[in-house]
């Protein structure tokens, strides 16, 4: 709560004042003191959880669908792929007040005095996060409405800085009309920031021309370059190597610049164009001369902010596009075109670049992602986080552990999957979602509403993804074919910051390690005594127990590596035995709470 200033002694409030005075005042500011405690923003230490039964594909894995808390998974990520994320694209609760923001387990309704303050903290701790997963030449888009499209762009320009504000673009949403408001509601909005414009500028992509674009290309003449169109010659503004005379050589007319205009080129260059035949009078000769543009030379348009819905779709077509992989509407609420993401993806990444959305809700990011590998041959992959859901958490406590520290049995046994088994299940139609990508949380036991919870993440965002990939009957019963590629689910799973050297399992250690080195991974093997890996400079290794088998296998496999990274919960040991210069060790799990931020003192 708000300071109590009566306990303040004199001295203590000038003090307090005269700081508040040095402090700029323009900016974002929330009740940050006031509102309750973000209890996402703890001291735990996150590992990630493989699940094969839930999984997509044979390993390695390139994709990953990560179930649990968007600010667990982030905290993951940062330590391993920090700076390794071309696109972040993201659709976040809009904080209507109508049943679809969750803070602190509770829904923020529109009553709520601190309902902007309480989104602003929990936007502003994922984006701070998020940020540090961009690469220097990437980039990151915001999908919002008018709820909170203004404090949302004063965060980011605190979170990002107002200098890289790319743009922010409309996104026609609705073809129909809109008439229950005072003004229809037709359009959301894209905020775009970038770490580096100048660089995002030389790496964005334009965008290909569509049939509307491409229709105005004419060859009446039957030019032999094919289709073309006349483009101005002239453009606002004075320059005086630009204010030259144009004789048509067809008729004799003269031609000068319109008034406050001047041609485009300077005169040499006019001459070369038209030499070249490149410059056009009309039908007869007399018009305002305008230069020759040939839709083969066109390599693209630069995108626009305004984004209509003949060209990234519409609600109506998202709705339609889960209808046709679910066999209803009402499996996700709020969906966004599959279109609307490739536009994102065709302007911000290159084919092998690395997309995260963690607001995923119906995994729509993934479909766009593999629908674009498809399309260019691509190797994009992605990583959707989304939550939960409903579904309690029935999973034992975990068993005791070996005194050397070491996790003992498999990790399935210590949290195993929430699986089908044991729920009833009930047809996607009937049950009911939220009206944004967070789904709403149990309203009492056995369900909301007599019906029994779903999981947004393992049944919605996961199972599309899946069908995408593999194929899917439609609504009419036609098969559709799949798009190819694969996902590790893997569930985020907090571990307090004082249980790390005891709750830590082999199976957590060996997927971060790769998730740290490589861009795919294999699950862990029991049969293996160690757990190796190649990566652009040599091996990687993890070495759970040290012994005389393991230290023979680690030389064999190291025999043909020029380096060679040992992972060890006995780094000392292994070292003594191991004299060989390519060889270098770390421990564990120091190592991995170091890139977590953890520190040595735990």
């Amino acid at each position: 709560m708000a300071d109590n200033y009566d306990t303040y002694t004199h001295d203590e409030l000038v003090r307090l004042l005269r700081e508040r005075d040095r402090k700029p005042r323009f900016g974002l500011v929330w009740e940050r003191d006031e509102i309750e405690h973000d209890r996402a923003v703890n001291d735990d230490f996150v590992a990630l959880d493989f699940d094969g039964s839930l999984s997509c594909g044979d390993a390695p894995f390139r994709n990953l669908i990560i179930e649990g808390d968007n600010f667990d998974a982030l905290r993951f990520l940062r330590m391993t792929h920090a700076g390794k994320v071309k696109c972040i694209y993201i659709d976040p609760p809009y904080n209507t007040g109508n049943r679809d923001f969750i803070y602190n387990d509770r829904f923020v309704d529109k009553d709520d005095a601190y309902k902007h303050s309480k989104w602003l903290e929990f936007m502003y701790r994922r984006l701070l996060v998020a940020k540090e997963l961009l690469a220097e030449d990437a980039v990151i888009f915001v999908s919002i409405d008018d709820n909170e499209v203004f404090n949302l762009g004063a965060l980011m320009n605190k979170v990002f800085g107002e200098i890289n504000h790319i743009a922010t673009c409309v996104w026609q949403k609705r073809y129909s009309r809109e008439n229950r408001g005072a003004i229809g509601d037709v359009h959301e909005y894209l905020l775009i920031y970038a770490i580096n414009p100048e660089i995002f500028k030389e790496r964005r992509n334009k965008l290909p021309l569509g049939e509307k674009q491409i229709s105005v290309y004419k060859n009446s003449n039957k030019d032999p370059n094919g289709l073309w169109r006349a483009v101005a010659l002239s453009a606002q503004g004075f320059r005086i190597n630009q204010m030259y005379e144009i004789v048509s050589p067809i008729t004799g007319k003269r031609h000068r610049p319109p008034e406050g205009s001047c041609w485009k080129v300077i005169e040499p260059k006019y001459h070369r164009l038209l030499a070249d035949g490149r410059i056009y009078f009309g039908k007869d000769g007399n018009s305002v001369p305008s230069r020759i543009q040939y839709l083969k030379d066109i390599e693209g348009m630069v995108p626009w902010t305004w984004w209509p819905h003949e060209e990234v779709g519409h609600t109506d077509e998202a709705r339609k596009e889960i209808q046709s992989i679910f066999g209803t509407q009402t499996a996700f609420d709020t969906p966004k075109p599959v279109r609307l993401i490739e536009r994102i993806l065709r302007i911000a990444t290159k084919p092998n670049d690395l997309v995260l959305d963690f607001f995923a809700g119906s995994g729509t990011t993934a479909h766009a992602v593999q629908k674009l590998n498809k399309e260019d041959g691509g190797n994009r992959r992605f990583i959707l986080v989304s939550s939960t859901e409903a579904v309690e958490e029935k999973t034992p406590p975990n068993p005791p552990f070996s005194k050397g520290g070491m996790a003992g049995g498999t990790n399935d046994a210590h949290h195993p999957p929430l699986s089908k088994e044991g729920i009833t299940e009930v047809p996607f139609d009937e049950v009911i979602m939220s009206e944004s990508n967070v789904f709403l949380p149990p309203l009492e036991k056995g369900g909301r509403g007599g019906f029994p919870e779903k999981n947004l993440c393992r049944d919605v965002c996961a199972e599309r993804v899946r069908r995408v990939i593999n194929g899917h009957e439609n609504k009419r019963g036609e098969m559709v074919a799949g798009l190819g590629g694969d996902f590790a689910y893997l569930r985020a799973i907090r571990i307090p910051r004082g249980r790390v050297y005891e709750n830590i399992q082999d199976e957590q250690v060996w997927l971060a390690l790769q998730l740290i080195h490589l861009e795919t991974f294999q699950p862990y093997s029991m049969e293996k005594a160690v757990q190796t890996a190649e990566f652009d400079h040599g091996l990687i290794a993890y070495c759970a127990k040290v012994n005389a088998d393991t230290l023979a296998e680690i030389e064999r496999l190291a025999a043909d590596h020029a380096e060679v990274i040992v992972y060890s919960w006995q780094p000392a040991l292994l070292r003594q035995e191991l004299m060989d210069t390519r060889f270098s060790f770390a421990p564990i799990p120091q190592f991995l709470m170091d890139r977590f931020g953890l520190g040595a003192d735990v």
